[in-house]
């Protein structure tokens, strides 16, 4: 009778734990499930591309269509409007990047190679999204430009560095606006916000600070600046600055991928009461 007892026991601790097991497998499995993959700023990019096609192709009749077909269609970087067999645009991948013998044209890839060009780059992504035979790596499939130049070891950024780097930052960039003011290169909803900052110390930084978040938040204008966004300042700065890349992400305090006004003006040294919407209205609406 003991014998049973036991062995009775012992089949139930067996059961037991094998449920158990199969019960966190299966939550380990739902979990995997639930978890997304996370898009990177190129597939922003397409998604707004597409939406963007989607809403001319909806908004012209046939007999409004212009004699090319790809005139007001858009493909974004690596890629190229084909016309189909029926007549109708859509993009298809860069088929040769053309030859590039300037050194200044390398890029660095997010997976630390260096590319020919940024063309060169987002073509073999394309390739490898598509499945295409051409495509060399699996891992290309979320290949994007890190920073211009050839790779290197970019060293990290100091405390010290990156405490003095937001007064850097705003003086970087009220040299850089009232540059474009001067060559007429500034666009014309800013010229009065340079003009301003030139001839007040006390807008001298804040102006510059505002200008550039409105540049910024363009692609879409939402009243906040995207990863996909930031790439125009990071690309070109982190080879020569390495302190961008941690200053941006930390400009995103609540890690939500996004960065508000409030968040850009607090992280580049602005006070509460110079925060202010200065963007014009084509912006914010």
């Amino acid at each position: 009778m003991r014998l049973l007892i036991v062995l009775a026991l012992c089949l139930l601790l067996t059961t037991a734990v094998l449920g158990k097991k199969k019960s966190k497998k299966s939550h380990l499995l739902e979990k995997k499930e639930m978890v997304k993959p996370v898009k990177d700023e190129m597939d922003l990019i397409a998604e707004d591309d597409a939406s963007e096609n989607a809403d001319t192709a909806g908004g012209f009749d046939a007999a409004d269509q212009p004699e090319d077909p790809c005139a007001n269609f858009h493909c974004g970087a690596g890629k190229q409007c084909d016309i189909d067999e029926n007549g109708k645009p859509k993009c298809v991948c860069v088929r040769q990047c053309p030859p590039e013998k300037d050194e200044r044209r390398k890029v660095c890839s997010n997976h630390n190679e260096t590319w020919d060009s940024d063309c060169e780059v987002y073509r073999m992504r394309c390739l490898c999204e598509s499945n295409e035979e051409q495509c060399t790596k699996k891992k290309y499939k979320h290949a994007h430009v890190d920073y211009y130049g050839e790779c290197r070891e970019i060293a990290p950024c100091t405390p010290e560095e990156m405490e003095d780097f937001p007064r850097r930052m705003r003086d970087w960039l009220f040299n850089v606006m009232k540059d474009l003011a001067h060559r007429h290169e500034l666009d014309e909803d800013y010229v009065e916000l340079e003009k301003e900052a030139e001839l007040s110390l006390g807008h001298k930084w804040v102006n510059a600070v505002i200008w550039k978040f409105c540049d910024l938040d363009s692609h879409p204008h939402d009243r906040s600046v995207s990863r996909h966004e930031l790439f125009p300042i990071r690309a070109p700065l982190l080879a020569m600055e390495h302190c961008i890349a941690p200053f941006l992400d930390g400009c995103d305090v609540n890690d939500d991928h996004q960065i508000s006004l409030h968040e850009w003006g607090k992280c580049l040294g602005l006070e509460e009461g110079e925060i202010q919407n200065k963007c014009p209205k084509k912006v914010f609406g």
